[in-house]
């Protein structure tokens, strides 16, 4: 396998960025999802500069916090909350496993699904507002650690003993395809990430990143466990979920105290 196969996946798949997917094999997915925080690290850090630009011309931080919010919707497609409601229907919609995996399938949006955006977005931009009415450089490091943890999130979910939900899509495609010792060592090297970065803010910021990398890893899990319960496994929908659950818990955590 080339040394640019598991970057050209994630990526590829995971953002709008032109890039051509080279391999979609076993092999490709592996790398490409062990790779999928360096997607969030460049979403998150997009995400960042454009809300400092913002505030650097004057922006209001409630202002510049939507637009941070907005960037990784855009950089996706608005492919991980597009999941994330989808996900928020199937689980709410209280039916077997076969229905609610038909439900999540379905183009339109049911009211699981809008509330949980409402909530999930609102959430994110005061989160962010309240930071970047501290400092830009809050705000910067909170939305580049929360986009990096939550596609950490789904290198978690690419462990090994997850199975698929359905035998198509991306869902079946990466499912266990990460060795589950390797997928956590991802995750705590994203954790200290979070600290290293928090360190800039002294002893309480590096404490303060790495619970809020700590929490969205958590309550990605959490929803990790009741989706695999629920339809019997993960799909991409489940995966853009995880995504999105992730980066709100972090973003809460880190803009506490």
């Amino acid at each position: 396998m080339a040394f640019d196969d598991g970057p050209r996946f994630a990526f590829g798949t995971l953002t709008v960025l032109r890039v051509r997917v080279t391999r979609w094999d076993r092999a490709a997915a592996r790398a490409g999802m062990l790779c999928a925080p360096l997607v969030g690290l460049v979403v998150g850090a997009a995400a960042a500069f454009v809300g400092g630009l913002l505030l650097l011309l004057g922006a209001s931080a409630l202002l510049a916090a939507v637009a941070t919010a907005a960037v990784p919707a855009a950089l996706t497609r608005g492919l991980h909350l597009d999941g994330l409601a989808d996900t928020a229907d199937g689980l709410g919609s209280g039916k077997p496993a076969e229905d609610a995996l038909r439900i999540m399938k379905q183009s339109d949006i049911g009211p699981f699904g809008v509330l949980t955006l409402l909530f999930v977005i609102l959430g994110q931009v005061a989160a962010l507002s309240s930071l970047y009415a501290s400092s830009w450089a809050l705000g910067a490091v909170a939305i580049t650690i929360a986009s990096t943890v939550g596609r950490a999130a789904m290198t978690l979910a690419s462990r090994t003993g997850i199975p698929p939900a359905r035998p198509d899509g991306l869902g079946a495609t990466v499912a266990g395809a990460v060795p589950v010792r390797t997928a956590w060592a991802t995750a705590a090297a994203v954790v200290l990430l979070g600290a290293a970065s928090g360190l800039a803010f002294g002893p309480w910021g590096a404490l303060q990143f790495a619970a809020s990398a700590l929490a969205g890893l958590a309550a990605a899990e959490l929803l990790l466990r009741r989706s695999r319960a629920r339809f019997g496994g993960v799909t991409g929908d489940v995966f853009g979920a995880l995504c999105e659950t992730a980066v709100i818990a972090s973003l809460v955590v880190a803009s506490l105290g």
